[in-house]
């Protein structure tokens, strides 16, 4: 569902004369249905940046990288605005939104999006809060004003609504107490039961040996290691 093959990344400093820095080659992984991998790798070998090149943050210098039937490499906006609308979730450390909406209209808008009736939509999005431990009180108001991790659990309600394909997981588990990373990790394990590829990175490496399948170790591609 997800392949990586013989990617390549480098900056471009353009505070430093447009001196180009190389940081990746080589990279190369698979992530199957029903499959979570984890990486891993010091700070600084290229973990976060693997990651923005799926999503389709950063182009691709050399090789390929497909979720699905898409390939990242060259692809138009368009295709990986579809491509994240449908197909691949992603749950990040920061929560993004624009301000004063609703927390609760925050989680419902990716089955908006998906055409799933405005009703529905509230009715899971209050599901999935109620599961993360988010008061009904909250809902009506911006997660902006949260605190840390309550934002991060608004932000996995988000990643979780819908049961996208392939999903990317950015530290899900940071910022929570005992009891909401144990709702987060059997999210995940439900995720990989329905056929979910998943690529997560994980410090937390109780919760690591949890939910992964096998890890991969970016070091091994990274330049500047």
């Amino acid at each position: 569902m997800i392949a990586v093959q013989d990617v390549s990344k480098s900056f471009t400093l353009h505070n430093q004369g447009s001196a180009v820095l190389p940081v990746m080659t080589g990279a190369s992984l698979q992530v199957s249905a029903g499959e979570c991998v984890g990486l891993i790798g010091a700070s600084g070998s290229g973990k976060s940046t693997l990651m923005r090149m799926i999503w389709g943050n950063y182009r691709i210098d050399g090789g390929s990288i497909r979720v699905g039937t898409v390939e990242l490499a060259g692809a138009e906006p368009r295709a990986v605005i579809a491509l994240r609308r449908g197909t691949l979730g992603y749950v990040s450390q920061f929560l993004r939104v624009l301000p004063r909406v609703p927390t609760l209209d925050v989680v419902a808008e990716p089955l908006l999006a998906l055409g799933v009736a405005e009703e529905a939509a509230r009715e899971r999005a209050a599901a999935m809060l109620t599961r993360l431990n988010i008061p009904e009180r909250l809902w009506g108001l911006s997660p902006t004003t949260f605190s840390g991790g309550e934002q991060q659990r608004v932000n996995i309600a988000r990643g979780f609504i819908h049961a996208w394909p392939a999903m990317l997981l950015d530290e899900p588990t940071a910022s929570l107490d005992a009891g909401n990373r144990a709702v987060v990790l059997d999210l995940i394990r439900e995720a990989k039961a329905r056929g979910a590829a998943i690529l997560g990175i994980f410090h937390d490496e109780d919760a690591r040996a949890q939910v992964c399948d096998r890890l991969v170790d970016v070091t091994g591609f990274s330049v500047l290691r």
